[in-house]
């Protein structure tokens, strides 16, 4: 490797680490992945073009016209995604660059078999690519709905682990013997598929969170692993940031829900059905009107609001923007309470809400925000639900015991925003909806939002 070359891949990685700590708040955040991205263009070109073998044009010409289509697929496919589809994009994401991983391994092992450390790497490669692969287009299918949020398999951990071991055992048995054989190499690939799906066809939607996390994890793991077999600096120190930022994410996540990492692989929360109004058991349901919460909230000194999944369906984030500006007019304090889960993936509420210009400031984490709500007047909850709900401190027996959630219970008045009591998604009841303090205002968040901002402004 030249010193050209080595210099570039340095200032590729530094501009990796950069971009990355620059990712961790929203307002540095499109910087940190210009840096990012502007590195990995550095490293590219310098890989392209700086080598000392002798390359036929034919070459050059098949590698721009890859990176020219890939170039034109990712921007067409970034400009038009809504941000409710942003998960399912980040999953598709993970499932290209696992595909890209096992891709490389299939091509090389039949050159490196000779070598049992080479070809370690390659199957621990071809591994992690298929089950990384697999297991986000499954995730993919999960969150747009082509696939059931749990589909249950009779005996789930034994064939799970059976099959997991078949394939470590497989992969060890190719490695000892040396062999190249294409039969056994694609068996281990289709087993490492299969097991992806394994892995993910289980989880539940309320995991989905924890679970794109790891799989970019993954991801990042398999892109090392790739960096090892080809020596590329660059690739190794990239895939290592990627995994040990997705394992982080994912230890936090599951620090959020008040789940282990096993707890979310080998089990799912149990769904109980819908929700009916009038429950005898926790009481009664009590509606608002767009008019009275209004009222409200117009007569208020402190309102939070907190956002949930049901707002980015509704693609109402510029909406409670212009809400939170007309409440902000008449002198009263707004805040947005942002729960870790909340959402289909890390971050997802900061993101939808940046998109609408909401200022940072006004964006308060779990642990800040919930001392705050004995002293709200009014909170408005719009489209979440699991993350409010009060059977995570008051029932032992609830799948959500013991999760961290925001204290909306405490504020003074609660008014609920949701289209129908359909449970969300851990399939369990919400004993916010029957307080006392709780109105429900039913209806589409966007149409909802929107009759507040209108009566808002008539006052």
């Amino acid at each position: 490797m030249s010193v050209l070359l080595s210099v570039i891949y340095l200032i590729a990685t530094v501009t990796f680490v950069i971009g990355l700590n620059k990712l961790g708040h929203p307002e540095t955040a499109k910087k940190g992945n210009l840096i990012a991205a502007f590195g990995m263009g550095l490293a590219i070109v310098g890989t392209i073009f700086i080598h000392d073998i002798e390359v036929p044009v034919i070459i050059y010409v098949l590698i721009g016209s890859a990176i020219a289509v890939g170039s034109i697929i990712g921007w067409l496919i970034a400009i038009k995604v809504e941000m409710t589809k942003m998960p399912e994009l980040v999953s598709l994401f993970n499932g290209f660059g696992g595909a890209s991983a096992t891709l490389i391994g299939l091509v090389e092992f039949s050159k490196n078999v000779d070598s049992s450390v080479q070809a370690t790497t390659i199957v621990s490669g071809i591994i992690i690519g298929a089950v990384t692969f697999s297991g986000s287009i499954v995730a993919w299918g999960k969150l747009n709905g082509s696939l059931r949020s749990v589909v249950k398999i009779p005996q789930y951990n034994l064939v799970n682990n059976a099959f997991f071991i078949a394939v470590i055992a497989l992969a060890i048995y190719m490695i000892a013997i040396g062999t190249s054989s294409p039969l056994l190499l694609y068996g281990l690939l289709v087993g490492g598929l299969v097991y992806g799906i394994l892995f993910v066809l289980p989880i539940g939607g309320a995991d989905m969170p924890v679970v794109i996390s790891l799989l970019n994890s993954l991801t990042g793991i398999a892109a090392a692993i790739t960096g090892v077999l080809y020596n590329n600096m660059v690739m190794l120190v990239g895939g290592i940031l990627v995994g040990s930022a997705g394992i982080i994410l994912t230890v936090a996540m599951c620090k959020a829900m008040n789940r282990t990492l096993g707890s979310v692989i080998f089990g799912s929360f149990t769904a109980t059905g819908t929700v009916e109004s009038g429950n005898k058991t926790l009481g009664t349901i009590k509606s608002t009107t767009a008019s009275d919460a209004a009222i409200m909230m117009n007569y208020a000194s402190n309102v939070i609001i907190v956002p949930g999944y049901g707002l980015a369906v509704a693609q109402a984030q510029h909406v409670i923007h212009e809400l939170e500006e007309i409440l902000a007019g008449k002198g009263v304090s707004v805040k947005y309470a942002i729960h870790p889960v909340a959402g289909r993936m890390p971050g997802h509420m900061n993101v939808l809400l940046a998109e609408s210009n909401v200022d940072y400031s006004v964006l308060v984490e779990m642990d800040d925000i919930n001392p705050q709500f004995n002293n709200a007047d009014v909170v408005l909850v719009v489209g979440a639900n699991d993350v409010v709900n009060p059977a995570a401190h008051n029932d032992p027996a609830s799948p959500i015991y013991g999760m961290p959630i925001l204290d909306v219970e405490n504020a003074k008045h609660i008014v609920v925003n949701k289209r129908s009591m359909n449970a969300g998604y851990a399939g369990i009841e919400n004993e916010l909806f029957y307080n006392s303090k709780t109105s429900m205002l039913f209806g589409d968040a966007k149409a909802a939002l929107t009759d507040l901002v209108s009566e808002l402004k008539n006052m």
